[in-house]
């Protein structure tokens, strides 16, 4: 609706590494209870993206919004505790620690630590093989279950908006299948997600919309299911 703030807003924000720019005035918006994707080939720039969203980098021009207040200056710590929280390329999980450890971990705020018992549970609901296993090693689970471990994690920190970078990356077919379905379930949950990906039927067929970026840029957006039958999108991501 016109006048609704919305959950995230990046504003034409430009992003460099020392001298060499990645990303040029890229804009995005996320509404509450969304699925957006983000999807673009190996090197466009999409985990760049959700590490400025986060503050691990920070732009050189552009604002970034979250809940109508800017975070782009934030340290990463201060973005986490307003309610923002990103699953990592290749999982980053404790191996050596315990399921049950590692999603401790992820209740780190105090508002947190104070509901993570509840919290606990509802990542169990959703994830019923990581109760079976609390016990066990995090190095240890199959992929697909370290990759539902790193998500649960991330939920533990009770984020109103969860990021997702290449969460199918190196699962097999099923397993992969199983992933997404998880992902529109946590949606249903209340849980806005923010989602980068490279399996762009996959991600489509989740999503509420999305963006295609090359090169650094944002060069289409979309209905996710108009994107799908973008004549452009079946060429370039689709192999139609």
């Amino acid at each position: 609706m016109e006048g609704e703030v919305k959950l995230l807003e990046v504003n034409k924000i430009d992003v460099s590494y020392g001298d060499v720019q990645v990303l040029w005035e890229v804009s995005i918006k996320v509404s509450k209870s969304e699925v957006v994707a983000v999807i673009g080939s190996n090197g466009a720039g999409k985990t760049t993206l959700l590490r400025t969203i986060s503050g691990l980098i920070h732009p050189s021009r552009g604002i970034i919004s979250f809940l109508g207040k800017r975070i782009e200056t934030l340290p990463p710590h201060k973005i986490a505790e307003a309610g923002i929280s990103q699953v990592l390329e290749g999982r980053r999980l404790f191996p050596q620690m315990s399921v049950r450890e590692n999603l401790e971990l992820g209740a780190y705020t105090k508002a947190a630590w104070n509901k993570k018992e509840e919290t606990m549970e509802f990542v169990f609901n959703i994830f019923p093989i990581l109760k079976e296993r609390e016990k066990q090693l995090a190095g240890t689970l199959s992929g697909g279950e370290q990759q539902m471990l790193a998500i649960g994690r991330a939920l533990m920190s009770r984020p109103k908006l969860l990021m997702l970078d290449e969460p199918s990356l190196g699962l097999a077919p099923k397993i992969v299948l199983e992933l997404f379905n998880i992902i529109d379930r946590i949606r249903d949950e209340g849980v806005t997600i923010l989602l980068v990906e490279q399996n762009v039927l996959q991600s489509l067929t989740i999503s509420d919309r999305g963006y295609v970026m090359e090169n650094g840029r944002i060069i289409l957006e979309d209905d996710a299911e108009r994107l799908l039958n973008n004549p452009m999108v079946k060429k370039a991501y689709l192999g139609i």
